[in-house]
């Protein structure tokens, strides 16, 4: 231990932290092996990198270091590999309490550093840390090392324990800089330059298979892409990143490539408009695959078969300060291609465009898996926009993917200025043309525009002036963030895709056991968009508890539905004897449960008080009591419900039924206010990878206060059914309600199911407030679809914990 605690002081911390004794224990201990009391630990950091190829062979790509605290130390350990999935599902995260059961100690005996603790088995406490709740600052408390170490605080700082990893990625993609190494913006530097003798960019391609000595180059750069990373298993490269960047001089535009530990000092100095002077670079033939901007306004040379690669060992760097650049060099100035709403509809499918709005609406940050399998497994982060611009009712619809930005992506919210550089139009049946963002996209909010070349721009221009006419509150009323939102739409037809790659809109058709699967393998916030067919057999209408509380995580409920059994929260990777003596608790467990639910229905009143004081079990009490709540809101609801005739002979003879048909918190889009803000950005963008003190929570504003419908579907085999919510769209203000096609249909459960909205939806814009059926008005007609065959899209998303959301977004009638 280094921080500066005499021996006095470090021995009477001893005796109250649990951190200290476990690592005197284990750094002494022979077999480097112990088992933890039930003491508990709060999750301050989770850190993630890239596998030792050892660490992948069970078929994990990647490593976790967690930080925890005890309220007294902190100290890094090592998460081993078989607890993996709790991070991956956001079950082990930060500000939440665990308890160590079983660790080792380990040494990197090819390093002169410190051990670490590796934790082995653990047990996820509350959602909320006791531990953390009486601390005011967790940088302030010393980091524990082992005693004699003198680099072990530096050590355990911002480097991964695994000795052969040089740094960490991002939690939840690879596509943001993360960490200390990476180095913030700074100011360029007014050096002496020789421009005397320049090369231009146009005899680069001549010059490729020719042995020269290159010449400087005096470029600017006009587009940025993001980060790239390709770090793989065999090859040995400490810090594998890419950057394409493209640059212009006079005589024409080429691609210049940043390559590895140059990412980390250049990638966020270098922005469009910078100015560069480089020497001792590289030439090399162009990569064809890779996705360029789109360029061809500045009506300049492009030159694509050649490439400027700046390498770590070699090129020389200068960033030029603008006020060193000189007007005889005539550098081309950065141009932009900005689009207005009224415009958009004549772009032709993937036209590249720059747009600039007023955002109303932002999603909540969800996950997809990257559609490339080569290299270690990873995930893109997304999220829906909505936006206006003052030339059409309609608004821009925009897919955001992260661009290495994460400052900016993390703060984007209702009621900002939003630019978005080279967005791809995607055209798609059924629903109004939307824009995705690319590779070159850069993403701009208010307090990040000043400096920026397209502050001059025409169109930016007449955006602020169209700006300075709004009122803030009319615009405030429309606002709303998260919440279950997917565009496109699903097309009016279902037609089977014949390949791989369907459509954006058109959902691959699976097995129910497929789904299943797909359902057990989510990771946290990875959404899908799959289709099922069979039957609908059971439809049950819930409502909406009064008052929504916010908690700031993903796993607050608001309604759900029984489970036959709530699984363990404890984790770990037990031999085959402790696997059968599980399996043998947990079957004694499901048996008591079940005696004690057979005993509640044939009780009443005080006799069944008496029951529950006499069970001894807390953990057991605390699950019946949850699952008896969610029986009692069963039984409230029986009226409001259907069931096709052969469903209860059904049930009796299903192999699985997957119950996953409740509704989050999460779920639900909520109203923007700016006393929220923090909280509802909070509760949209991922879980942070490291713990900082929560906001306040309270009370937050559900856009609808409608409840939902609990759709069961049953696999056509009659093998396994599924849960789904439907959640009907009622009002015009509703996000998911723009680009719907909206034909009147009359209301009936299978109209309703087919065509996404309660007819005609209400518009509070145009104060047209409309009487729609009551849900058991509804509910009687959903004898329709009784031994109707149907294909059903669902969307899934991993909301995090043990909590999947399974919507139901359109069901089509087989014919």
């Amino acid at each position: 231990m280094e921080d500066n605690l005499s021996s006095s002081e470090v021995s009477d911390v001893s005796k109250l932290s649990f951190l200290q004794r476990t690592l005197e224990r284990g750094s002494s201990s022979k077999c480097l092996k112990l088992r933890g009391g039930e003491v508990c630990v709060a999750v301050i950091s989770v850190q993630r990198y890239l596998s030792e190829q050892s660490d992948g062979q069970q078929g994990d790509s990647y490593s976790y270091d967690v930080t925890i605290t005890d309220g007294v130390w902190r100290t890094k350990c090592f998460l081993h590999t078989s607890l993996n999935h709790l991070v991956q599902t956001n079950t082990l995260r930060t500000g939440r309490d665990i308890s160590i059961t079983q660790c080792s100690f380990v040494y990197n005996e090819r390093s002169l550093g410190p051990g670490y603790i590796c934790i082995e088995e653990l047990t996820c406490g509350a959602d909320r840390s006791v531990v953390l709740s009486s601390v005011k600052d967790v940088s302030a408390l010393p980091m524990l090392v082992q005693h004699g170490m003198k680099r072990g605080v530096e050590l355990l700082s911002d480097v991964p324990l695994k000795a052969s990893r040089k740094h960490y990625l991002s939690l939840w993609n690879n596509d943001d800089p993360e960490g200390d190494t990476w180095i913030p913006g700074s100011p360029s530097t007014n050096t002496p330059l020789d421009v005397s003798k320049l090369t231009p960019l146009s005899s680069l391609e001549s010059s490729l298979h020719q042995g020269w000595k290159p010449l400087p180059l005096l470029v600017r750069i006009i587009h940025k892409s993001k980060l790239r990373y390709y770090g793989r298993f065999g090859p040995k490269v400490d810090y594998p990143f890419q950057a394409y960047f493209e640059v212009a001089d006079q005589s024409g535009i080429t691609s210049l490539v940043l390559w590895n530990d140059l990412c980390l000092e250049f990638y966020q100095r270098l922005t469009v408009g910078t100015v560069l002077y480089l020497q001792n670079y590289f030439l090399r033939k162009s990569y064809s695959k890779r996705s360029r901007p789109y360029m061809d306004h500045y009506r300049m040379k492009i030159f694509t078969s050649v490439e400027i690669s700046l390498d770590p060992r070699s090129a020389v760097i200068t960033v030029v300060s603008p006020k060193g650049v000189l007007p005889q060099w005539r550098l081309p100035e950065v141009s932009y291609q900005f689009t207005t709403r009224s415009e958009l509809e004549t772009l032709s499918n993937n036209s590249a465009c720059d747009v600039i709005c007023l955002v109303t609406f932002v999603g909540r940050v969800e996950r997809v898996k990257s559609k490339y399998p080569a290299g270690p497994e990873k995930f893109w982060t997304y999220r829906w926009i909505h936006g206006f611009d003052g030339t059409s009712e309609q608004p821009f619809i925009l897919e955001v993917f992260s661009s290495s930005q994460p400052d900016v992506y993390s703060q984007l919210g209702p009621m900002a200025y939003l630019v978005c550089t080279q967005m791809r139009v995607c055209h798609v049946e059924g629903s109004l043309l939307y824009l995705t963002s690319s590779n070159e996209t850069e993403s701009f909010i208010t307090g990040y525009h000043k400096g920026r070349p397209y502050v001059s721009d025409p169109k930016v221009k007449s955006f602020i002036t169209w700006t300075k006419t709004l009122k803030d509150d009319v615009f405030l009323q429309k606002s709303t963030v998260g919440g279950h939102y997917c565009y496109p739409h699903p097309p009016l037809n279902y037609t089977q895709s014949m390949t791989d790659t369907p459509s954006p809109a058109q959902a691959t058709l699976v097995s129910v056991a497929d789904l299943k699967k797909e359902l057990e393998t989510l990771h946290y916030r990875e959404h899908k968009r799959l289709a099922i067919q069979g039957q609908i057999t059971a439809v049950r209408y819930i409502k909406h508890p009064k008052t929504t509380e916010s908690t700031g995580t993903d796993r607050t409920e608001v309604s759900n539905v029984p489970a036959d059994v709530c699984e363990s929260d404890t984790h770990s990777h037990p031999s085959t004897a402790e696997q059968t003596s599980m399996a043998e608790k947990t079957s004694a467990s499901k048996r008591k449960r079940g005696q004690k639910r057979a005993y509640e229905k044939i009780t009443e009143g005080g006799e069944q008080d008496q029951e529950e004081e006499s069970y001894s079990d807390p953990e057991e009490v605390q699950e019946f009591e949850s699952h008896s709540h969610l029986q009692n809101e069963e039984r409230d609801s029986d009226a409001l419900s259907w069931e096709s005739s052969g469903w209860s002979q059904q049930k009796e003879e299903l192999w699985e039924h997957l119950c996953h048909g409740g509704l989050n918190q999460v779920s639900l889009c909520q109203r923007f206010t700016i006393d929220d803000k923090d909280i509802l950005l909070q509760q949209s963008n991922l879980q942070p990878a490291r713990w900082t003190p929560e906001n306040n929570t309270g009370p937050t504003s559900p856009l609808t206060d409608s409840g939902y419908y609990q759709v069961t579907i049953l696999g056509m085999n009659k093998e396994i059914a599924v849960d789904a919510v439907f959640s009907p769209i009622v009002s015009a203000e509703e996000p998911r309600a723009v680009g719907l096609p909206q034909d009147p249909h009359g209301n009936t459960m299978l109209s309703c199911l087919s065509s996404g909205f309660l007819c005609p939806l209400n518009d509070p814009a145009n104060h047209s407030e409309v009487m729609h059926p009551e849900p058991a008005e509804v509910l009687m007609t959903a004898s329709e679809l009784e031994d109707t065959h149907v294909v059903c899209v669902l969307d899934l998303c991993h909301l995090g914990g043990d909590q999947i959301e399974v919507f139901v977004s359109k069901v089509y009638k087989v014919s």
